[in-house]
């Protein structure tokens, strides 16, 4: 399994950003946020401009996340309806029969961002699978700053800490 593992680390682009996620991690060990391990980490690499994909739904968030990071890089935000495209073109259900509804857009998004030349892009809030698709269509290496999950205040990993949804929501420990 190990095989040719190593020398993918030496990669130049693979060995960069490895030496900077473990520089990061050395001196911030449980002293930063993810946030700020992000800035820290872009400002590692000597990124300039950063891109940040999110759900309309996590506007606010992204706003926010977008004031802080522009105090360090150029930043551009696109949220996840972009280019209006209608489900119904592709044939996909909406969530109500009610009213026309817009898809989320992941791969105009990393369009849009490979425009901006982004050096780093950072998912706030995508769907699963469109995460998958940004990712897949980004030219920038991408890291998450939040997890969508709207039942749990996109915090996934609460369904771990809790006995409830242990049982409820994963079957374990009956």
């Amino acid at each position: 399994i190990n095989s040719g593992i190593e020398e993918r680390y030496f990669e130049a682009d693979n060995y960069k950003l490895a030496q900077a996620a473990v520089a990061i991690e050395a001196r911030h060990y449980l002293q930063a946020t993810r946030l700020e391990e992000i800035r820290l980490f872009a400002q590692e690499m000597g990124f300039d401009k950063l891109g940040i994909a999110t759900c309309i739904g996590l506007i606010e968030e992204a706003q926010t996340v977008a004031a802080y990071l522009k105090n360090y890089f150029s930043i551009s935000v696109i949220n996840c309806k972009n280019g209006g495209l209608d489900k119904k073109k592709f044939s996909l259900k909406p969530i109500s029969e009610d009213a026309a509804e817009v898809m989320c857009n992941p791969v105009g998004q990393a369009l849009f961002l490979n425009q901006q030349n982004t050096d780093m892009n950072i998912i706030c809030g995508l769907c699963v699978g469109h995460d998958m698709l940004f990712t897949k269509y980004s030219n920038a290496p991408v890291t998450t700053l939040i997890v969508k999950d709207r039942v749990l205040a996109h915090n996934p990993a609460a369904v771990l800490y809790s006995k409830y949804y242990r049982r409820r929501v994963l079957g374990l420990w009956k």
